[in-house]
């Protein structure tokens, strides 16, 4: 019932800015599930393989990339569209409004999103009470963690030790955010030197952490699509030397080649969706041929079918994630993906 409701809802819903559609979305969501109205909807979740991945074992290979549920008050209603994982965030040490609207743009010709959000968020202390009072989802959560945007880079890692010290014991895993092109300088971050810091530290951490609450908390990195093939060799050696346990590729690019006809093109901000299938699937193939298979990666970047998340697997990915796509075609995609990976 609900995958013949999409395409009238996503019709309503393109009439309004993308953050308003968001806005009402969300709320909604939460509505249907709490009253079993999206249990009633939706169709039982497909049969599928569980993967054993960092330690963890995941339901299915499909999950939502952060960005979308930006509180993690939403977990249960998206895990009943199918979602096997749910990556909450970007979430930081203090709540932040982000930057002024508007700040998010649809390429519908392209089948893309242009978004210059810049971690609006209400905190990380909201953020883990949110999954603390989440019941019902068996699938995976994800948190990931990013700097204010007042931090300077210098003392970056203190925002990320507070964020991690906070989610651990409610995360499944967490993911550090190092790439989102909307927060200044936030990328610098991915530098080799300071990459290899950041690492050594959170780490550090890390293991004190799994001491304390009995339990490890697998750490990933989430990086660019806008990397060279010799800063991906030198991240990779990084990773493997600092024991990293997992990471995403990639995050949105600032590339607009492929939608330099769009009106919207010169948008400041990271592009996502169709136009970015290709270039995170080399990325992806190029960390794996590097990492050599010691580091796992979920895939993520213009997956809009089951072929699209079949070259991320085949390029070296064990998980995949999406966000743009689900925009865009709604839930039936997530179930038929975990259904035929």
């Amino acid at each position: 019932m609900i995958d013949a409701l999409y395409p009238a809802a996503r019709a309503c819903l393109f009439r309004f800015n993308p953050e308003t559609a968001h806005d009402i979305t969300m709320p909604v969501l939460r509505a249907a599930e709490q009253s079993g109205l999206l249990a009633a909807l939706s169709p039982a979740s497909p049969a599928a393989t569980p993967v054993e991945l960092m330690g963890l074992t995941f339901p299915n290979r499909i999950g939502l990339a952060a960005g979308l549920d930006k509180e993690g008050n939403t977990i249960g209603a998206l895990g009943r569209l199918g979602f096997g994982h749910v990556e909450i965030g970007t979430i930081t040490p203090r709540p932040q409004p982000g930057n002024p609207q508007p700040r998010l743009f649809r390429l519908v010709e392209h089948k893309a999103l242009i978004n210059r959000m810049g971690f609006n968020n209400p905190g990380i202390d909201t953020g883990v009470e949110n999954v603390r009072q989440t019941s019902g989802y068996k699938g995976i959560i994800g948190f990931n963690i990013g700097k204010n945007k007042v931090t300077p880079n210098e003392n970056a890692a203190d925002d990320y030790l507070i964020c991690l010290r906070k989610a651990y014991p409610v995360a499944d895993y967490i993911a550090v955010n190092l790439s989102s092109p909307n927060t200044p300088g936030l990328r610098d971050l991915q530098g080799a030197e300071a990459s290899a810091r950041l690492l050594e530290t959170l780490k550090s951490e890390q293991a004190k952490l799994a001491e304390t609450h009995g339990k490890h908390v697998p750490l990933l990195f989430k990086v660019a699509p806008d990397l060279d093939e010799s800063h991906i060799r030198d991240l990779s050696k990084v990773f493997l030397d600092g024991g990293l346990d997992g990471l995403i590729a990639t995050n949105t690019t600032l590339d607009r080649k492929p939608v330099a006809s769009h009106p919207r093109a010169s948008e400041a901000g990271g592009l996502s969706g169709m136009p970015l299938t290709a270039k995170s699937t080399e990325i992806i193939a190029s960390f794996a041929s590097h990492l050599g298979g010691q580091i796992p990666i979920i895939g993520v970047g213009g997956i809009f079918s089951v072929d699209d998340a079949r070259e991320k697997i085949a390029a070296g990915a064990s998980l995949v994630q999406i966000y743009t796509s689900f925009i865009y075609q709604g839930p039936k995609l997530v179930r038929t993906i975990a259904a035929s990976l």
